[in-house]
């Protein structure tokens, strides 16, 4: 039972931490980047194709239910 030896302790996991500065130039670059691609995506408009293969499949299934 090596479990309950005195002698022995886990030791906590050590880490390097280093702060992150508030550069107000890089921020704001960080910032701008964002925005832009944010607006990009949002434009992108989808296609139609799923809401008309959803609704032939949504008509089939009815389809073979109603003939059960």
């Amino acid at each position: 039972m090596s479990i309950f030896v005195p002698g022995r302790r886990t030791k906590n996991r050590r880490f390097s931490y280093e702060p992150r500065y508030y550069n107000p130039r890089k921020e704001e670059s960080i910032r701008r980047r964002m925005r832009i691609q944010g607006r990009s995506q949002s434009r992108r408009r989808r296609s139609p194709a799923g809401a008309v293969y959803f609704a032939i499949l949504l008509l089939l299934a009815l389809y073979i239910y109603t003939r059960l």
